[in-house]
């Protein structure tokens, strides 16, 4: 209850804005508190609401936070025609803390926000001070499984309910990935997936072409250039998401600086569950350097 009551005093002082990084590509960006800045990336089905509770407790920690919903996800934009691959979306996280004049920023990425933070720590690196990778490994695509299943849809969209095919979805893997699935209802999913009200068939178009991207260059082969600290929570209750093993042991390999860290009683939505334990990772980076080792 307490978390409830803090994340409604810090949502009266949010400021969400719509940022436009290129023709027909804006980025909707919620902002909360003042202070050290905070990035928040959430994965591909999330949204600046999956923070809220660690916006709220960054805000009374003393920090700014800044949740940046990548270019087809959340409410952002959904061009049909634009670069959906990883590196473009880095550049478009860039671009947007560029207008802000933000640099120097932990960034916490949840799944694929971590593999797009990782981008943005090896090429704008004075925008990184560290990274809290939430359940993300080394990301080379948004295909996903559980991608692959909501696009099993996507060819018969037209006849169906989308919003309701995914609120389903979500609230079914929600459950099962969590330690206390007691967070979930049908409220929480509704927020979730509150983006594919506007446009589902855009919503749909965009995830097709995230399917169809490609990288013009892998993360694999940049992970040496990431000085900064970079950690990894992943969560102590079984499920069937996160980094495979080989993507922890290439971070591991690669990465000048790399701790992982097991949170008790979480699933895979550790902000959700723990979310007391993703800002006490953010506090331990302390207030010096960035990725670029200033």
């Amino acid at each position: 209850m307490f978390l409830l009551l803090l994340a409604l005093t810090s949502a009266d002082t949010a400021r969400t804005v719509q940022i436009t990084v290129a023709p027909g590509e804006s980025l909707t960006v919620t902002m909360v508190g003042e202070g050290a800045p905070v990035v928040l990336l959430p994965g591909l089905f999330g949204s600046a609401y999956s923070y809220r509770y660690v916006m709220a407790l960054l805000d009374s920690a003393g920090y700014g936070s800044f949740a940046i919903e990548p270019l087809g996800m959340g409410t952002s934009a959904r061009p049909e025609d634009a670069d959906y691959s990883l590196t473009a979306q880095a550049d478009r996280v860039a671009a947007v803390l560029d207008t802000l004049a933000v640099q120097g920023a932990v960034f916490v990425g949840h799944s694929l926000g971590a593999s797009i933070a990782m981008r943005v720590a090896y090429r704008r690196p004075e925008l990184v001070r560290g990274i809290v990778s939430l359940e993300g490994g080394p990301g080379e695509s948004a295909t996903t499984k559980g991608f692959r299943r909501w696009m099993r849809f996507a060819p018969v969209a037209r006849m169906l309910d989308v919003r309701r095919i995914m609120q389903q979805m979500l609230y079914r893997d929600m459950k099962s990935m969590s330690f206390d699935d007691s967070w979930v209802n049908t409220r929480v999913v509704g927020e979730y997936t509150s983006g594919l009200a506007r446009d589902p068939r855009a919503t749909i178009k965009a995830y097709q072409e995230m399917a169809k991207a490609e990288e013009p260059e892998l993360l694999r082969d940049h992970l040496w250039a990431i000085v900064c600290p970079v950690v990894l929570l992943v969560g102590d209750t079984k499920h069937d998401a996160g980094p495979p093993s080989e993507e922890i042991i290439l971070l591991a390999e690669r990465l000048p600086s790399f701790t992982i860290d097991t949170v008790a009683r979480s699933g895979y939505f550790i902000q959700e569950e723990r979310p007391g334990a993703v800002v006490d990772v953010v506090r331990g980076f302390g207030s010096g350097g960035t990725c670029g080792g200033e």
